[in-house]
């Protein structure tokens, strides 16, 4: 079992930036580092959508959507993925979730994921 719990997000007026952690807490003896980690978002009234995601080797993929303005990265001593969200735009409104995936591949489908965050509210305002 991996807790998951997101910080970061807010109020930010268009063209801001913020940045998202999430920390794990993994009691089943497996390590942070050994989680493919990925962020996806959720605005009202849409389906829940893939924002990026990080193997265990630093090996990276981004949305179209996000690419070139949100960094996915991670620190494995700390426990932690984050998700530096620069030039923020109106539609990236959203609820923001972390997950984790047990397997070592970069996954961006909802149901590759075994755990869950509770997720943070990000209103980018103009």
């Amino acid at each position: 079992q991996v807790q998951l719990v997101e910080s970061g997000g807010g109020l930010v007026q268009a063209g801001g930036s913020l940045r998202l952690s999430c920390v794990a807490s993994a009691a089943s003896g497996r390590t942070f580092s050994s989680y493919t980690m990925g962020w996806f978002r959720q605005a009202p009234g849409k389906e829940r959508e893939f924002v990026a995601t990080i193997n265990w080797s630093g090996g990276t993929y981004h949305a179209d959507s996000v690419k070139g303005r949100f960094t996915i990265s991670r620190d494995n001593a700390k426990s932690t993925v984050y998700l530096q969200m620069d030039s923020l735009k109106l539609e990236d409104t959203a609820v923001y979730y972390c997950a984790a995936d047990r397997t070592p591949y970069l996954q961006t489908r909802r149901y590759e994921y075994d755990y869950w965050g509770q997720g943070t509210q990000v209103t980018v305002s103009s």
